[in-house]
């Protein structure tokens, strides 16, 4: 491959950061299994959960820009700030969205009770507890560590 295309496949950054998100998606499958005995393939592409797979992704970016062209860079620092930024959304805005998707399909089953008949459930696993962040940040560090060639 050739071109723009074919330098988006050889681009270390994004490909440590796909990885992290991969293996995050991947630990929550396991985790899955391991709880309920059951192959939850869905999950594979679902927000939430144990660890925080958009965490790991933009972490990853981070580290991976920071071990390569130094912590001191520009590079590094505008992926510290968006990594921030996206810690912040999961564990706080999505995660009070799915506190609210909660009660509202709470108050949905309620009205079904009475015979009223309304549209599907809303997703309430859409973000993720401190300790979900911080497990999808470890996840991102160990795996630009690893990826990385001194």
């Amino acid at each position: 491959m050739s071109g723009y295309f074919g330098e988006v496949f050889h681009n270390s950054v994004l490909l440590v950061s796909i990885a992290a998100w991969f293996v995050a998606q991947l630990i929550k499958l396991l985790i899955e299994l391991a709880r309920t005995r059951k192959v939850e393939l869905s999950l594979f592409l679902s927000t939430g959960g144990m660890p925080s797979s958009h965490t790991s992704f933009v972490v990853a970016m981070g580290a991976t820009l920071g071990l390569k062209y130094g912590f001191d860079s520009p590079y590094f620092a505008i992926s510290a700030v968006l990594s921030m930024i996206v810690m912040t959304d999961a564990a706080g805005v999505r995660r009070a969205a799915g506190k609210q998707a909660a009660v509202i399909n709470m108050l949905v089953e309620s009205l079904e009770h009475q015979g009223i008949k309304l549209d599907k459930k809303l997703k309430e696993l859409l973000g993720h507890s401190p300790v979900e962040v911080a497990a999808g940040a470890i996840l991102g560090v160990l795996i630009a560590v690893l990826s990385h060639r001194g």
